[in-house]
């Protein structure tokens, strides 16, 4: 998915849903507190294998190509910390005890202690659509345009925005959301295929990715492209402030039937939010793969975890102990995850935003997430030692 320069459009994958509370989180002076695995809730209960595999694949990454540790992480310390562990995660019996004794074996376990950890749910949409417009299927999805671009350092600093566009030498914002979908774009054949509905492609740009399926048959994999770089506003909070909806009954769901039930109104409520994500489809994507995070692999639902960056590095295992709604009634969600993916409101060493799945249940699930809990970081033994001596209690 692609998320945080993707924004993970995820803006509180329901950002929709609530007005960032954990911003504050960042400014917070870093306190970590070494543990032991015993002191983990449920961690005896975790499926360790299926842990391990989707670490070991993220360690495939990390030992090739290193996306995840192209940006300065605080607390990831370097690739090379890592690769060791990698080898060692890779020649490892994917058995429960034999994953499980890796972990403790040759990671140590770090908790974040400064702030109370905030964690929201995400998914991946599952819409209808078809490659061809037609009445019922109008409404496009498009591919990045060429005249989209990274500003210049100067430019940046003058417009407020990172990415724009240059007309007649000068720089420029991009196009708003408003502009874009009344065919400010229609020149360029931009359009990858067509939906339902504007909501579809409103909450398909939240997520960040989509699975389409096409009345022609078969499916389509949409993959973030790029973002315009106009500031993302929360139509959830829009909402709230005038009164349409109260902070208390908000979600994702109550957002999409309000929008539902106003079409009068739907549009100009979603043009609020300047914001616009374009696509690329992904070709040769299997169709039970999820979509693909920032890591640039497949997420894995219940098992990938979007982060902030200025934290963590993409591969890091992270112990997540919160709670969930199932079938309403809460209970605990305690389990292994995988850094894999990241997002503009995921602010803070104790932020996460948990990869639910893809369709209506798992839209269902990332809709009633956000909850309190704690983090935990599994660390090399070498790097967990200088962080405590730098941030320890």
């Amino acid at each position: 998915m692609h998320a945080a320069t993707r924004c993970k459009q995820l803006f509180i994958a329901l950002s929709v849903v609530m007005a960032c509370v954990v911003a504050a989180q960042s400014a917070v002076a870093l306190q970590l507190e070494k543990t032991s695995y015993r002191n983990l809730p449920g961690w005896l209960q975790d499926d360790h294998g299926q842990a391990l595999k989707v670490f070991a694949h993220a360690c495939r990454e990390l030992t090739t190509s290193g996306v995840g540790f192209t940006r300065k992480a605080k607390l990831s310390g370097n690739r090379e910390d890592w690769l060791e562990i990698c080898r060692l995660a890779e020649q490892t019996s994917a058995s429960p005890e034999s994953a499980r004794r890796f972990f403790e074996q040759h990671l140590a376990p770090v908790r974040i202690t400064d702030v109370a950890g905030q964690f929201t749910g995400y998914f991946e949409p599952e819409l209808e659509g078809s490659r061809t417009r037609s009445k019922g299927f109008d409404v496009p999805v498009l591919a990045r345009p060429d005249d989209l671009v990274r500003l210049s350092k100067t430019d940046r600093a003058k417009l407020g925005v990172v990415y724009g566009r240059v007309v007649n030498g000068k720089a420029q914002t991009y196009l708003t959301r408003r502009q874009i979908e009344e065919g400010g774009l229609s020149a360029q054949n931009l359009d990858l295929v067509y939906l339902r509905s504007w909501p579809d492609l409103f909450f398909m740009q939240v997520q960040g990715s989509g699975r389409v399926r096409l009345r022609e048959g078969g499916h389509l994999r949409l993959a973030y492209a790029a973002k315009t770089g106009l500031p993302y506003t929360s139509i959830g909070k829009v909402l709230i402030d005038r009164n349409e909806l109260t902070r208390e009954e908000m979600s994702m769901q109550a957002l999409r039937a309000w929008l539902k039930q106003h079409p009068g109104k739907a549009r100009e409520v979603m043009w609020r939010n300047k914001s616009y994500v374009f696509f690329r489809e992904l070709k040769g994507h299997a169709a039970d793969s999820g979509p693909i995070g920032a890591q640039k692999l497949p997420l894995t639902a219940l098992r990938s975890l979007a982060v902030d960056r200025q934290f963590w590095a993409l591969g890091v295992p992270l112990w997540l102990s919160t709670t969930v709604y199932d079938k309403g009634q809460i209970r605990p969600f305690d389990r292994l995850m995988v850094a894999q993916d990241t997002g503009s409101a995921i602010k803070g060493a104790a932020r996460g935003d948990v990869f639910m799945g893809t369709g209506h249940q798992a839209g269902q699930d990332a809709g009633a997430m956000d909850q309190s809990g704690t983090l935990t970081a599994l660390l090399p033994r070498g790097l967990a030692t200088r962080l405590l001596r730098k941030y320890g209690k």
